[in-house]
């Protein structure tokens, strides 16, 4: 009690800043990380549990920056932490949705994209496709303790990025640019299934040139539906390689964005 009181105010401000800094960066990052930050799951519970990391972290952090918390330097550097948090989630994110839009690709190649279900995470409707593939998805993230190494990678930036440091310093283009790597390789996984989709539709065109009294789409519908499944078979059997190297290249890119 001694010691508490004989600190003085810069001190005390750094010593609270050990443990606030952190705090508003470990919730803003679990705020947008998949699974945790799903709408299934209460802000209590998440606050909860980025307080109690916050709680466990608080021995093992340098000590933060010594800034009057009631000024505006402190509110710009909460802002920052919590920008960083949430850009840092939004990579893995990003993993995430790239399975989603996968499944909605194919459904509308099917003919399934008026199939949809309530979306959860988003708080809209999806195709049920694109469900069915985040679910597995989430599925291969748990197995390979994607989660784990999310924590470790925030934990790890509280050592190679402290509060303090400006956003300036930052790769920001690197954010960017891999919303366009999401597109991209949502793309590379439904590519064989649209490929595949596409010669049927073209097989039934050629078909309705030249037998024009077939009803081509009353036998094109079902056709197409069942090709399409047989797709997803064969792409659900190649999903956990490729999904295992776009998590690895982005864990790679959070961690070299973050140092």
């Amino acid at each position: 009690m001694t010691a508490l009181v004989s600190l003085s105010t810069p001190e005390l401000m750094a010593w609270i800043g050990k443990g606030w800094w952190p705090f508003c960066r470990l919730a803003a990052f679990f705020w947008v990380l998949p699974l945790f930050g799903d709408g299934h799951l209460s802000p209590l519970t998440r606050l909860l549990f980025a307080f109690v990391l916050s709680l466990l972290l608080f021995p093992l952090l340098p000590p933060g920056p010594a800034i009057d918390p009631f000024s505006f330097g402190a509110a710009v550097l909460t802002l920052e932490q919590i920008l960083f948090g949430v850009l840092l989630a939004l990579m893995l994110q990003m993993l995430f949705t790239l399975v989603t839009m996968a499944g909605q690709i194919l459904s509308m190649q099917m003919g399934l994209a008026m199939a949809v279900m309530n979306d959860p995470v988003n708080g809209g409707s999806a195709p049920l496709l694109g469900q069915l593939l985040w679910l597995f998805a989430a599925l291969l993230f748990l197995a390979w303790n994607g989660h784990l190494l999310a924590l470790d990678i925030i934990v790890e930036s509280f050592r190679s990025w402290p509060a303090g440091h400006s956003l300036y310093r930052l790769d920001l283009e690197l954010v960017i640019r891999l919303f366009g790597w999401m597109f991209g390789a949502a793309l590379i996984l439904a590519l064989p299934a649209v490929i595949a989709m596409l010669l049927v539709n073209i097989t039934f065109g050629v078909m309705n040139r030249s037998a024009p009294s077939l009803n081509i789409f009353a036998l094109g519908f079902p056709m197409s539906m069942m090709l399409g499944l047989v797709s997803l078979l064969l792409m659900l059997a190649n999903i956990p390689q490729r999904y295992l190297e776009f998590s690895q290249d982005v864990f790679d890119l959070m961690r070299t964005w973050s140092r």
